[in-house]
């Protein structure tokens, strides 16, 4: 064996007993960078000559892994700690053989090396220029220790041959350059022209693509990834979509045919049940050829939506249309759990079925699929570029993107999907917003982020959106008895009543009073209580009984069912009536569409109760039933007092938004709205120090903002700790123990105490399979928590 063959870049793992040899993981890494290439195409954001430097870079990134001291080290899993950064020493080969590319080449394709593991700037333990305050080259090369000379031309040959027949060069220097000499004077280059006070505004978004190109080719290759290489839905796919429609009896419709037709960015205004999924797709399948026919490459395309249980129910339409449901990937931070869950309809191994899901989560975080399924917040995370998230970024380029209920998002959250909307755009992205119900200003925000150009409007005729609701407003709170005699009422008459409360605490008291009425008429099944406050094994029992009683399409049955605002968003279900309390008028829209779903029977029933308001446990501000503001929620009773009832469709729904926003409160939340756009972009999205640590700080805030906490029960730490150690992987291990975990808001945290051995918060709650969390005893200072409050 020649010392090239013995040369390792990874320590020995399953799969590779002897450790992985260095020229393998760096030709999969070039063949990762070219596969990239094929599928992003040519980037009008950045110099001609990208992506051959990411291809060089992709080559060369490890090459400095060929000290003694980094194959000791990896010989075996736990080898002596090397100490240094291979990267760094990477540059020597950079230098050397690109010594007659132009110094500009030179210094991109070394960045694109030095960057795919460590921030340049930053605190002095982590950052590649203050660990390397080297003041001469003899310096420099005696930190890295021993370097087997024979070893290290077999590998500079190797790295020149494969240059050459990749025509990445044409011609090479002559060999015998030191390479730790080359490396040192590289480095002091990057480190000129990527300081933090002379950093030139330019160059900062090349750079973070360019990152996000080599640490793509390098994870792919390092997790032995396969990229899908066919974009499902595609001219052929359209075709198939629509002959499929005309043979089941609905051939296209007018907006689906002008959605198809459209040439860039699209706003698609239907109502439910019209098909706008059906035109969404028909829209993208156009991009997509238009966007290859433009630019090369596949695109993605990604479909969009505000909430967990919608995107797994896309998910599985979608594997369906495509007619393959590996070609659907899920991007959310539950992914495993619903891969898990299908799984487990397939095979009655628990643990196999972890393995499995698991592994498909992990391929679609390598970005597998051409097709995902997933929430905005996902693809935000490329905003904190550095080496794990740049990577996003490059997948984003030339893509195709629906945003599905975009109105669902608060201020902060619009804003930052806004900025990123405008981010898509400028780099080769399409953008269709897709809704039944959008205000005029989000229109014009909208606009605003895909200037110069503006969506091009699809809307359906007037005469198409049926009449579903017939509004009625109570004064009686959603508790009063009055308000449950009229739902005891309901169902002694047969109906299927949907409650929704805005807190846990009024859900509770109200399934308490009214559940033993239903079970006693119609069974057990027949009430049931939904929030966000179970245990996911027993949310996902409750889910499965509701949905064959409930779902939309299905035999009428009565029943009950009492939720919060999760019924919002996490079911496919209709009912004869509802019963509610009052809230923002988007919040209301959402319950109201959970009534008479298909629009096939005469208006339906829909009562809206006014909500309570007081303040929190902390500040005056006032809030309906503790969770809405105020003021937006007594506009939108206004609104509902004034057409009291009155027979509703969602276009009427729509043009009553555009009341609520043309309001004082409605031009001061268009200002939030703005204001935290122009935020992100500018903190995030100039990119400004693209390679400085406190990106990666910025991480945990950004997770809280969209994550909540989450926490086990005491009694079930045995249990849970089990369950991780159940199978031999982790990670699937993890994602059996994730059946315990109870979702708490963000300060849910402090609430419990955190388990160092298990990595879990860990509370001292009452809790029943049917009611959910009631109260968390506190072991430390502090009242108790009881469901309801917001702290």
């Amino acid at each position: 064996m020649s010392e090239l063959q013995r040369l390792r870049a990874k320590s020995p793992h399953t799969g590779f007993p002897d450790g992985e040899a260095l020229t393998d993981h760096l030709s999969a890494t070039l063949v990762g960078a070219q596969r990239l290439h094929d599928r992003v195409g040519s980037l009008a954001v950045v110099p001609e000559g990208f992506w051959t430097w990411v291809k060089a870079a992709a080559l060369l990134h490890d090459a400095g892994k060929v000290p003694d001291g980094f194959q000791l080290m990896v010989a075996a899993s736990r080898g002596p700690v090397w100490g240094q950064r291979h990267e760094v020493y990477s540059l020597g080969f950079v230098a050397d053989l690109l010594a007659l590319w132009p110094n500009q080449d030179q210094l991109w394709v070394g960045l694109g090396v030095l960057t795919h593991h460590r921030p340049l700037t930053g605190p002095a333990a982590r950052a590649i220029f203050s660990t390397h305050l080297d003041p001469d080259p003899v310096t420099f090369a005696a930190r890295f220790g021993d370097v087997d000379p024979t070893a290290q031309t077999q590998l500079r040959s190797w790295l020149a041959r494969v240059l050459h027949s990749t025509h990445l060069v044409t011609d090479l220097p002559d060999p015998g350059t030191d390479i730790a000499k080359a490396g040192y004077q590289l480095l002091e280059a990057i480190r000129d022209k990527w300081d933090e006070d002379d950093i030139d505004p330019g160059h900062c978004l090349i750079a973070v693509l360019l990152q996000g190109a080599v640490t793509f080719a390098d994870h792919v290759s390092s997790a032995h990834g396969r990229l899908l290489t066919d974009q499902p839905i595609n001219r052929v796919f359209a075709l198939g979509l629509v002959t499929g429609m005309e043979t089941a009896g609905k051939p296209i419709r007018e907006h689906q045919f002008g959605a198809s037709a459209v040439t860039g960015h699209l706003l698609l205004r239907t109502p439910t049940g019209s098909g706008k999924t059906e035109a969404a797709l028909l829209w993208a399948a156009a991009q997509v050829e238009q966007i290859h026919a433009e630019v090369g490459g596949q695109p993605r395309v990604f479909y969009l939506l505000p909430y967990l249980a919608s995107i797994n129910a896309m998910v599985d339409r979608l594997a369906h249309l495509t007619g393959d449901s590996a070609a659907v990937g899920v991007v959310h931070s539950k992914a495993a759990s619903y891969h898990l869950n299908r799984s487990l309809c397939a095979s009655e191994d628990l643990t196999d079925s972890a393995r499995q899901a698991v592994s498909r989560a992990a391929a679609t975080r390598l970005f597998r699929e051409l097709v995902r399924v997933g929430t905005p917040y996902q693809l935000l995370r490329g905003a904190l570029a550095g080496p794990a998230c740049a990577s996003i970024l490059i997948d984003a380029a030339n893509s195709v993107f629906i945003l599905d209920e975009l109105h669902a998002y608060e201020p902060q959250r619009l804003g930052m999907v806004l900025a990123m909307i405008n981010f898509w755009t400028r780099i080769g992205g399409r953008v269709a917003i897709v809704s039944a119900t959008l205000p005029q200003p989000l229109i014009t925000l909208l606009n605003e982020a895909t200037e110069p150009t503006e969506l091009t409007p699809i809307d359906a005729d007037n005469q198409s959106w049926p009449l579903r609701h017939r509004l009625s407003l109570r004064e009686a709170h959603l508790t009063c008895e009055q308000s449950l005699s009229e739902i005891d009422a309901r169902l002694r008459d047969g109906q299927s009543v949907l409650v929704v409360a805005n807190n846990v605490a009024d859900a509770r008291e109200i399934y308490t009073e009214l559940a033993p009425i239903a079970q006693d008429l119609y069974g057990d099944d027949a009430a049931l209580l939904l929030h966000s406050r179970f245990k996911t094994m027993d949310r996902a029992e409750i889910e499965a009984r509701i949905r064959p009683r409930y779902g939309t399409g299905r035999p009428h049955q009565p029943g009950l069912l009492v939720a919060t605002q999760v019924v919002e968003v996490s079911l496919d279900v209709s009912f004869d009536a509802l019963h509610t309390s009052g809230a923002p008028l988007e919040a209301l829209i959402q319950r109201f569409g959970r009534i008479n779903r298909t629009g096939t029977r005469r208006p339906s029933d829909v009562v809206v109760h006014t909500p309570r308001y007081s303040t929190r446990r902390a500040g005056a501000d006032e809030f309906a039933d503790g969770v809405y503001e105020r003021e937006p929620t007594e506009l939108t009773m206004s609104i509902l007092t004034a057409n009291n009832s009155a027979a509703l469709d969602e276009h009427t729904l729509g043009t009553w938004l555009d009341q609520l926003y043309q309001t004082k409160w409605g031009q001061q939340w268009t200002d939030q709205v703005r204001h935290h756009r122009d935020r992100f972009a500018e903190d995030f999205l100039s990119f400004t120090l693209p390679f400085d640590d406190s990106r990666a700080q910025l991480a945990d805030k950004f997770d809280e903002l969209f994550d909540g906490a989450e926490a086990i029960l005491a009694e079930d730490r045995d249990d849970y700790a089990t369950a991780l150690d159940s199978v031999d992987d982790p990670r699937a291990g993890r994602l059996l123990g994730s059946q315990y975990l109870i979702p708490l808001p963000h300060y849910g945290r402090y609430l419990g105490a955190y388990d160092q051995q298990l990595k879990v918060v860990v509370i001292n709650a009452d809790y029943s399979q049917t009611h959910g969390l009631e109260q968390i005893h506190r072991d430390t200072r502090g009242a108790d928590y009881r469901l309801g409050e917001v702290i």
